[in-house]
């Protein structure tokens, strides 16, 4: 099985008082993995600043700040679009090796249960702090971008077929 793009495994239990930055920016093999595994075009650049520091022996905080241009295609045109996305976010991560996890044993996993302020559970330190970046690069790309100026327009109905209402009424009128 060939490694993620943008893989950059770090053990957390190495981590210095002063917390651990990293800087990614990705080569261009790496970035055509990346838009490959994304659904895009094209990923034409990507910047990103990680942050991790320990809150406990068993608790991380992740903080990502990044940058990226990507190409799509419209969903209209098919034309190249053209879209720059900047985000910052942050995780905690919690530690909790060798505990089973509710979704493991085949119980549902409800809403609830998946909370924008609940910590990632994570089974090992040794992690990988691309996951999150990754994680969040495709829930910000656009599933359906269209070039400026461009909106989607339903094509024009030029058989206008009686409605299956109509033709009832018609029949209870009995014409």
């Amino acid at each position: 099985m060939s490694a993620l793009p943008l893989e950059r495994v770090h053990d957390l239990g190495d981590i210095p008082v002063a917390g651990y930055e990293l800087d990614i920016a990705p080569g261009t093999d790496e970035l055509r993995a990346l838009a490959k595994w994304a659904g895009v075009n094209e990923i034409a650049q990507l910047k990103a600043h990680v942050f991790v520091r320990a809150q406990s022996k068993t608790r991380f905080l992740e903080e990502v700040q990044f940058d990226a241009d990507i190409v799509q295609s419209c969903v209209v045109t098919l034309q190249p679009v053209r879209t720059h996305i900047g985000r910052s976010f942050t995780r905690v991560l919690h530690l909790m090796p060798g505990v089973e996890r509710f979704a493991d044993r085949g119980g549902a996993v409800t809403a609830a249960a998946i909370g924008e302020d609940t910590p990632d559970e994570i089974d090992s330190p040794v992690y990988d702090l691309g996951t999150p970046l990754r994680e969040e690069l495709a829930l910000a790309i656009d599933p359906y971008p269209r070039a400026p100026g461009v909106a989607f327009e339903a094509p024009a109905d030029d058989d206008q077929a009686e409605s299956p209402f109509a033709a009832l009424g018609k029949l209870k009128r009995g014409s």
